[in-house]
């Protein structure tokens, strides 16, 4: 059975529970870090470290405690077995009213883990009419304020893809649901600014460090145009794209996309905690 930690240790799945009064159900008030497993070890947990307590800065939520999270983490992995999984950090603003203020409770903290699909094949985007707006009060945070992304995961789905990629207010290339996209143009590998309101993704800054990609501001047209285009993400790695929207890119992974999953690989494997 699966073991999950909730505010202070391990439960059985079937124990595992939360308030229903908890702000993270009730608002959306939480922060959250999806973490790849291999064989028992996380991987880049530092760098999910600091950026769950950047997205709780952002939020207002007290700090949390990255040694605990980090021994926490420690006890779901030792407790669940796997070769490959998904651990998932969630960190509320715990009990709370029934409204957006919160109370005087602790905040709430749950690592599951499930099973994953290592490196997922080349797989179709679409792109969808809502726009990210890169001036909002989250803008760069990844809380679990997620219903925007479920819905258009839903049309994606609807059109036989895997992501659906945003645009911004002004209409610049932004980011998917839950990935960083990449593009390349005229042999350049290039990603938008995290200006452009995209979350600053952790496999996305590796590909930016080891892979030489630029940042760019970009026309959402980009996508229509690019020769080769990628997405990163925890669990995704560096995925090839193989079609947007109706466009065919039959030949995904092409040269640069290729070279920038090789280079990921190889230095993932090596340095487990960049």
């Amino acid at each position: 059975m699966t073991r999950i930690w909730v505010d202070g240790g391990l439960r059985d799945a079937a124990d595992a529970t939360v308030s229903v009064l908890d702000h993270g159900l009730t608002v959306g008030d939480g922060v959250f870090e999806t973490l790849k497993t291999t064989q028992g070890q996380a991987f880049a947990l530092t760098r999910h470290l600091r950026r769950l307590a950047r997205s709780a800065r952002g939020l207002g939520l007290p700090e949390p405690d990255q040694d605990e999270v980090a021994r926490a983490c420690e006890a779901v992995l030792a407790a669940n077995p796997m070769p490959h999984g998904r651990l998932r950090i969630t960190y509320t603003g715990g009990i709370s009213p029934l409204g957006s203020d919160r109370g005087e409770a602790a905040a709430t903290l749950v690592v599951a883990i499930g099973t994953a699909v290592p490196h997922p094949g080349p797989s179709a985007i679409v792109t969808v009419p809502w726009t990210r707006n890169e001036r909002g009060a989250l803008t760069g945070l990844k809380t679990t304020s997620y219903g925007e992304n479920v819905v258009a995961l839903a049309r994606a789905r609807e059109q036989g893809a895997s992501e659906a990629v945003f645009a911004n207010t002004t209409g610049r290339l932004c980011e998917g649901t839950g990935s960083n996209v990449f593009v390349v143009l005229d042999g350049r590998l290039l990603t938008p600014p995290l200006s452009s309101g995209c979350l600053a993704g952790i496999t996305r800054e590796l590909v930016v460090e080891w892979a030489g990609a630029q940042e760019e501001d970009l026309p959402y047209e980009a996508l229509a145009e690019a020769e080769e285009v990628f997405l990163t993400s925890s669990l995704r790695d560096v995925q090839a794209v193989n079609r947007v929207d109706a466009r065919e890119l039959p030949r995904a992974p092409g040269p640069v996309t290729a070279k920038a999953m090789e280079v990921f690989a190889e230095r993932s494997a090596d340095h487990p905690n960049p």
